[in-house]
């Protein structure tokens, strides 16, 4: 209000008398901070207009009310919530699904069998044993796993058998997949062969028949195969009771595996596109571990898919913690064969 005065009492003296009115030390003393211009460009500077003039207020009246009366928002937590439940209802109360591979075995029975007595290797431990299938009423690895497939498993084998069928025929499926087993037999016959020493004669059987584009397939993964333990041989899990047949037991790539070689037509890159062939080698790791014909003990698994025109086959190892974690989901599926029988 002061200033107001102030200004006003200059404004109404003569242009003359400024002069002397700014030389008196009262504007210093009591206005130590303010500096007044005469300049004429102050009064005659245009008023900048204000841009929320030219808003339609009353088109955006509510708009412009809730902009101009708040510094900062209205909405709180709760008043976040009490909109959510009016707009969406009340948030849905449900405990998460339990993730498939969770469940603990009943019957846990270690993968690495800490009471097996390992012996010094032999001198004709280079000669890979071959052990007979014993006949017996303990079932196999194949057949558990077989009866114990998920309905989605059953639903899109039965799909993928419908259309073969429409396609081929009923006959002609039959013989399609009768030419499929043979393959796989005569494949396993040619590695057996190239193991043994026998590799010229395997190589010159393969030229002209059907298992040439397998053997060119698995070229590059047999050079990273060594020490080869067993060939075909019976396994037996004396605790689990179950039986099954195994491939081979080799070091690849330095480590010690149960490998699987397997036939395909279609590309299969990843682990997970074996299905349950995983499962089937952590079956037969812990049937070699906990059978007392085998002096040693696995710990690692090898997936070898091999492809029919002789593209490199995919090799999908399997590390100790991975083989553990399928020998969980085999104890699984060893339980649900028991329970059902």
């Amino acid at each position: 209000l002061v200033r107001m005065q102030f200004l006003q009492t200059i404004l109404s003296r003569k242009p003359g008398s400024l002069e002397l009115l700014f030389q008196i030390p009262f504007c210093q003393k009591q206005f130590p901070y303010t500096c007044l211009s005469t300049s004429a460009c102050v009064y005659s500077k245009k008023k900048k207009g204000n841009s929320y003039e030219q808003v339609d207020q009353e088109k955006y009246k509510n708009l412009v009310h809730s902009v101009t009366s708040y510094k900062t928002s209205a909405q709180t937590p709760e008043t976040i919530l009490e909109e959510d439940n009016l707009l969406y209802g009340p948030p849905a109360k449900h405990t998460p699904p339990v993730k498939a591979g969770t469940k603990t075995p009943k019957n846990w029975v270690p993968l690495i069998n800490p009471s097996k007595r390992i012996l010094p290797a032999s001198s004709d431990s280079n000669v890979p044993m071959k052990i007979g299938l014993q006949r017996t009423k303990m079932p196999s690895v194949t057949r558990i796993l077989q009866q114990t497939l998920s309905p989605q498993q059953v639903f899109y084998l039965e799909r993928w058998k419908q259309k073969m069928i429409e396609e081929l025929g009923k006959e002609g499926f039959e013989e399609y997949t009768k030419n499929l087993f043979l393959q796989g037999e005569l494949f396993h016959s040619a590695l057996e062969s190239i193991f043994l020493s026998e590799e010229k004669a395997a190589r010159d059987q393969g030229k002209d028949d059907v298992v040439a584009g397998y053997l060119s397939s698995v070229e590059h993964v047999l050079e990273d195969i060594s020490e080869v333990k067993a060939l075909e041989s019976g396994v037996h899990h004396e605790t689990l009771q179950y039986l099954g047949l195994v491939d081979c037991v080799a070091k690849y790539r330095g480590r010690l595996c149960v490998i699987d070689w397997k036939t395909s037509e279609k590309p299969k890159p990843f682990l997970q596109n074996t299905y349950d062939n995983p499962l089937q080698v952590a079956a037969y790791i812990g049937a070699i571990n906990h059978d007392a014909n085998y002096d040693f003990q696995v710990c690692c698994g090898l997936i070898v898919v091999a492809y029919k025109d002789g593209s490199p086959a995919h090799p999908h190892f399997m590390d100790p913690e991975r083989c553990s974690r399928y020998w969980n989901k085999w104890l699984l599926r060893l339980e649900e064969y028991m329970d059902k029988n």
